[in-house]
């Protein structure tokens, strides 16, 4: 299978805090993810790779052929994965902008019928729990309902060096257990939806809602 970890940072700033401090702990979770499923693949979605036009236009809105090649890219890499993992800090207890703006540049239906799995960090002692609680509701929305366990880390720039090992090395057995029941449940997941939209393709039974906006109405 395949999966796209969504880095949502694009803040290089200078000391006193790590500059990206989230791309330590993309970079962790990448690493424990490709150690350990070694049969699936993954890629990291850093969007400092995806610059987006300031007036915002989804790539789903361009015309036929005419939206930007790198946003056709990455359309094409979120319809082919089975799963996502999305990697974001907090801000005003809510979920990064940079991570929500470059999510909404692609239909929802792209996301639909797959499991993702949040991971939220912070400078400070609560790890981005509160950002955690708004991201449900949004990964829902775009149809890749996130799985019931989370991953959370406090004061990141105490626990991982900019390759995203582990700052004392001593604990990384337990932070990879700490990793495990997360991305177990998004295997586990991702396996079941994939095996079941073999059998019974989601929209011949649910239908998609292309037609007319008057289809999502109550009668």
């Amino acid at each position: 299978m395949k999966f796209l970890i969504f880095l949502g940072t694009v803040r290089d700033s200078t000391p006193p805090r790590p500059a990206r401090l989230g791309l330590r702990v993309a970079k962790s979770c990448l690493s424990y993810l490709q150690s350990t499923y070694s049969d699936h693949q993954f890629e990291l979605v850093d969007p400092l790779d995806y610059p987006l036009e300031p007036v915002f236009k989804p790539q789903f809105v361009y015309a036929k052929g005419k939206a930007p090649e790198l946003l056709n890219t990455l359309a094409e890499k979120i319809a082919a994965a089975n799963g996502y993992v999305m990697v974001s800090p907090e801000y005003n207890h809510s979920m990064s902008p940079a991570l929500a703006n470059l999510l909404n540049h692609f239909a929802s239906s792209s996301f639909a019928y797959k499991p993702s799995a949040i991971v939220t960090y912070s400078a400070g002692q609560w790890g981005g729990m509160r950002a955690a609680i708004g991201m449900r509701t949004f990964l829902a929305e775009l149809g890749c309902l996130s799985v019931s366990a989370m991953i959370h880390i406090s004061k990141a720039q105490d626990v991982f060096k900019e390759d995203g090992s582990n700052i004392i090395a001593e604990e990384e057995s337990a932070w990879m257990n700490y990793y495990s029941r997360t991305f177990n449940q998004l295997m586990w997941w991702a396996s079941a939806t994939n095996q079941y939209k073999n059998e019974v393709k989601p929209n011949d039974m649910i239908g998609n809602f292309k037609s007319s906006p008057s289809q999502r109405n109550a009668p």
